[in-house]
């Protein structure tokens, strides 16, 4: 079965839900396979009666029947009542994915190529990127390709709002253990939550075909305490609040004698 947080060697299904999504998207998961399975074994069931039943050998003289009214009275009904039972629960699960319930915390999250930006601007409006950790630089424990230089911090059993956006061109920030995936678009500002119920680290990757590094441009969000979640804003705020901008040089434009010098 499918890990925790992060993949697991030939893993099968979902990973574990760490969120009240993740909870309503395993239950959603679980009940379209039980329409399916069933589904399959009537059709094969019925393949293997047509079969045996209406073969040359056991059925010399085939039926000339062209219509019955109540056979095509069910194959159109039941569809449709699968269908309902299905979009039911459906429509249930997008509310509660789009419907934003009032944050505890705001993480604003940019996608850039290819790396990620964040901002906590509750909590003091610092910022900073999280890029790969390369695997010549893991640490014991690390996972390759998913460990990160720099990990988002939130606080346990919180109602975390994340805006997305991207920078460049469009990304997509996805945490399967939170049921979260959002397009990062240049331009715009998309919103999803997530409610983290586990303490512990849990990762993610960019879900979008965004260049030659987007394989390289994972999420890692850690999830502990109130308590630490406050020592870490502090010690934070410290910490990147110390982190240079990059410096900016303009170009001065060109006197007008230059440029008809130039000409």
């Amino acid at each position: 079965m499918a890990g925790t947080g992060q993949p697991s060697p030939w893993q099968i299904n979902l990973q574990g839900a760490a969120s009240p999504v993740m909870e309503s998207i395993h239950s959603f998961h679980f009940f379209l396979l039980v329409i399916i399975v069933a589904v399959v074994l009537l059709v094969l069931a019925l393949l293997i009666v047509v079969a045996l039943k209406f073969n040359e050998k056991a059925n010399p003289v085939p039926s000339r029947t062209t219509h019955h009214t109540l056979i095509e009275v069910v194959w159109t009904v039941v569809p449709v009542l699968i269908l309902v039972a299905i979009a039911i629960p459906s429509f249930r699960l997008l509310f509660l994915e789009l419907d934003l319930p009032k944050a505890d915390l705001t993480v604003k999250v940019t996608g850039h190529q290819w790396y990620w930006s964040y901002e906590y601007p509750d909590n003091g409006a610092f910022s900073f990127d999280s890029l790969m950790v390369a695997e010549a630089d893991l640490k014991p424990g690390q996972p390759r390709l998913l460990a990160v230089d720099n990990e988002v911090v939130v606080p346990v059993n919180k109602i975390v709002r994340v805006q997305v956006t991207a920078a460049d061109v469009i990304h997509s920030f996805a945490m399967p253990s939170f049921g979260v995936k959002i397009d990062a678009l240049p331009g715009r500002l998309n919103e999803s939550w997530f409610q983290a119920t586990k303490e512990g680290v849990y990762y993610g990757q960019c879900s979008e075909l965004c260049g030659k590094d987007h394989a390289f441009m994972p999420i890692a969000i850690r999830v502990v305490s109130e308590a630490d979640f406050a020592s870490w804003v502090e010690e934070a705020k410290q910490k990147y609040a110390s982190v240079e901008a990059p410096a900016q040089v303009a170009q001065a434009e060109p006197a007008a004698g230059a440029v008809s010098s130039a000409r």
